[in-house]
């Protein structure tokens, strides 16, 4: 026997085994799609295109979601700057003949410490209140000390 016959023989075993595989993957192709068809037509799964079109319907709803959310979230940025964040309390005499530390100031500021003092003052024939602007952290009119800390105590308030 000379090599090209054992080279064709052995291509032919080749082919033969090729064939054997092939033979086998197609049953179990035709089984599988037996079982597949049987389930189709007692309603137990729905055809894959079904089942995409409705996930695609239902991540086109998520993504209106999420959409939706962050732009309430944006909204909700946007009032919380503008919203008294800060907040500081000075107690004081401002008397020495009266007892105690009736009189208070509180500073409210936003994040930018743009606000308002409230001072109350207790004075003998009874109680004063005032209030200021803040803005930057300052006031346009002239601050007592207190003042000065209530302001400092809002700005670092944490």
């Amino acid at each position: 026997m000379s090599i090209q016959t054992i080279i064709f023989l052995l291509l032919i075993l080749v082919v033969l085994v090729f064939i054997a595989i092939n033979i086998v993957l197609l049953r179990k192709f035709n089984k599988t799609n037996e079982k597949i068809d049987a389930l189709l037509e007692k309603g137990k799964i729905k055809e894959f295109k079904d089942i995409f079109l409705s996930q695609k319907e239902k991540n086109e709803n998520l993504e209106e979601q999420v959409k939706d959310a962050f732009l309430k979230i944006k909204k909700l940025e946007d009032i919380c700057e503008i919203t008294i964040r800060k907040i500081g309390i000075v107690r004081f005499n401002p008397f020495s003949d009266m007892g105690g530390n009736q009189s208070f100031i509180i500073a409210m500021l936003d994040n930018k410490n743009n606000g308002f003092l409230i001072s109350s003052l207790f004075v003998n024939d009874g109680n004063r209140v005032y209030t200021k602007a803040v803005k930057n952290g300052k006031s346009e009119h002239a601050l007592s000390p207190q003042e000065v800390e209530a302001i400092d105590k809002a700005i670092n308030f944490k």
